[in-house]
């Protein structure tokens, strides 16, 4: 089962591309959690996602984003249930007070905060700190928080930010909170994916059940919906849980009787509980539909997959395997 997640990756990240809220070179961003209302979003002209973050508990979400002169941004939405009630300047002092007494270095030269009508205050902090070989770094930091939840948005460099300078004044004039945001699809499809690319499969396939359930019912959706069930089946399934991912898959051909790979995954499915009778029923199965594969798709080969490989040594199953083309 792990041979196709391989092969499908490409498919998947062009599929992903269309609907990720960080799309490399788009100045809006926005974060929100699957579970949890509210929504952090800001403008930031110039800057490119280098790197994405989830926790499997659900409680956090992250990016990272440089723009060309080398000046990065770490953004994140977490809870904080503990401390609640928070107020921006809260989270502030909390994501500072354990830094302070951990690096002596560190060195506030400013706070203030910005208030608007329209969103939570914004709790501003301006610091230095040094690294391990001296090196001086330059942050500039705002929080907003509310009830149970915080943003928390940190610019830094090697050279000094001025917090007055256009680029910090037009990002943080866009800089919001909405804490009645109801997560969507794309929010929760996001979440899911970041936690399947860092190899978090079991965390991962509920959540991309609950994207499939916010997807809309309509033909226009069947490619993005064969992925994704793909996805929480495989993630399911590589956990360890069979019968989910069982589950799923059978759905799946009930559902959709034309596409392949739920034939073959519920062929893997068959072999890693060692059922070879209803796995070579599946592969027949699967490759007869082989001609209904998604453009760009391709079919695994299973005479190179992990799941049928034990059974190298079974003279007539593997010489069935290797007739499958």
């Amino acid at each position: 089962m792990k041979t196709v997640v391989v092969l499908i990756s490409s498919l998947f990240m062009a599929v992903v591309s269309a609907y990720a809220q960080t799309a490399a070179g788009d100045a809006n961003f926005k974060l929100a959690l699957p579970n949890h209302p509210g929504e952090l979003r800001w403008s930031a002209e110039g800057f490119k996602v280098v790197q994405s973050s989830a926790k499997p508990n659900s409680r956090e979400i992250g990016i990272r984003a440089q723009d060309q002169r080398g000046l990065t941004f770490l953004a994140l939405l977490f809870l904080v249930p503990e401390q609640a009630p928070l107020t921006s300047a809260k989270c502030r002092d909390g994501a500072l007070s354990p830094e302070q007494k951990s690096n002596r270095t560190l060195k506030i030269l400013s706070t203030s905060e910005i208030n608007r009508a329209d969103s939570v205050p914004v709790a501003i902090v301006n610091y230095t700190s040094r690294d391990r070989d001296g090196k001086p770094w330059y942050m500039m930091r705002g929080f907003m928080a509310t009830a149970d939840i915080c943003g928390d948005i940190e610019f830094y460099e090697d050279s000094p930010i001025d917090p007055a300078s256009p680029q910090m004044t037009k990002i943080f004039e866009s800089y919001r909170f909405d804490p009645n945001y109801v997560p969507q699809f794309n929010d929760i499809f996001l979440y899911a994916q970041i936690l399947y690319r860092a190899g978090m499969y079991k965390p991962s396939a509920p959540i991309f059940e609950q994207a499939l359930a916010k997807l809309p019912d309509d033909k226009n959706q069947e490619t993005l919906r064969r992925v994704i069930t793909d996805q929480a089946g495989m993630a399911y399934g590589i956990s360890g849980d069979v019968p989910k991912a069982r589950a799923i898959f059978e759905a799946a051909t009930a559902r959709d009787p034309d596409y392949p790979l739920y034939y073959y995954n519920l062929a893997c499915a068959d072999a890693q509980e060692r059922k070879l009778a209803d796995a070579r029923i599946h592969l027949e199965q699967a490759f007869a539909r082989k001609a209904n594969i998604i453009p760009g798709e391709t079919m695994p080969d299973p005479t190179k997959d992990d799941s049928f490989l034990p059974y190298k040594h079974n003279k007539d199953f593997w010489a069935f395997v290797e007739t499958l083309h």
